[in-house]
């Protein structure tokens, strides 16, 4: 199970592009930019899935949903309390169904399911960043002010503060603001966020622009993945003696996405 995202990453979903998200027709109602490459999004992925295992964390790799070639980005569909998972419900009509693929995944993995978000409701996994006690969730175009009521209520149960960082509609989820890249430090874009905001961590800041983002992977005992365009978080977090592994995600920027997209940790342990 997962209290904090700081933890060390002992278990998580991914999903390989073998079709479904190089095969679209309609860019525009799946949010994607650009066709990815097949052969070089499979390449990519793979040596993220070498680097997580390497870490010494068991992956499991489902197969895409049919007609989702969002489904790739396993990180939106759920999130795993220490409890169980919440059941969550996409901000985007294309996506919907993919909450049910992931809960079949994770009911057969004997993960019990301590709640769900339901319509009007909408949230999305990369809105929400687990910090210890605190769970900061982003009210963003995905995540809706009924959807962060609803997880509210679930998470305030099993002792949670719960922080809501409201975003501008550019920014498509929390995970691109800010991060946990260990059990007491922040990565935030200040121009985003505030640190009253972020109030009781330790902060490492940095600006947001089309390459440099929060949106990284902690694997835990400080270290992360990195999509290697992503210079000032490189800089920043070796300069803090993190250890840094910088992969090329080209194929998934088109996707908009990020490393942080591409899983959906089931376990941490601290």
């Amino acid at each position: 199970m997962v209290r904090s995202e700081g933890e060390r990453l002992t278990r998580v979903i991914v999903c390989s592009p073998k079709k479904e998200y190089t095969c679209i027709t309609n860019l525009k109602e799946h949010n994607i930019t650009e066709l990815a490459n097949g052969k070089m999004a499979l390449l990519q992925h793979d040596e993220l899935k070498t680097k997580i295992k390497d870490f010494g964390c068991q992956i499991i790799d489902l197969p895409e949903l049919e007609k989702h070639p969002n489904s790739v980005f396993t990180r939106d569909a759920s999130v795993v309390t220490p409890d169980g998972y919440i059941k969550l419900r996409p901000g985007i009509d294309s996506r919907l169904g993919e909450e049910e693929w992931m809960a079949d995944a994770l009911d057969s993995m004997g993960v019990p399911c301590v709640g769900e978000i339901k319509a009007p409701g909408t949230v999305e996994g990369g809105d929400i960043v687990m910090a210890g006690q605190v769970a900061f969730i982003g009210k963003t175009i995905r995540t809706n002010n009924e959807g962060i009521k609803q997880f509210s209520e679930i998470l305030e149960k099993m002792d949670y503060e719960v922080r809501v960082i409201t975003l501008p509609d550019y920014i498509l989820h929390l995970d691109k603001a800010m991060i946990t890249v260990n059990s007491k430090q922040l990565l935030y874009c200040s121009d985003l966020i505030s640190k009253e905001e972020l109030s009781g961590f330790d902060l490492i800041e940095i600006v947001t622009s089309d390459i440099n983002t929060a949106n990284v992977i902690c694997l835990g005992d400080n270290e992360v993945i990195v999509n290697k365009s992503n210079s000032e978080v490189i800089q920043k977090l070796e300069a803090r003696d993190f250890t840094v592994h910088s992969l090329n995600l080209s194929e998934y920027v088109k996707g908009t996405g990020g490393p942080n997209c591409l899983i959906m940790p089931v376990e941490r342990k601290g």
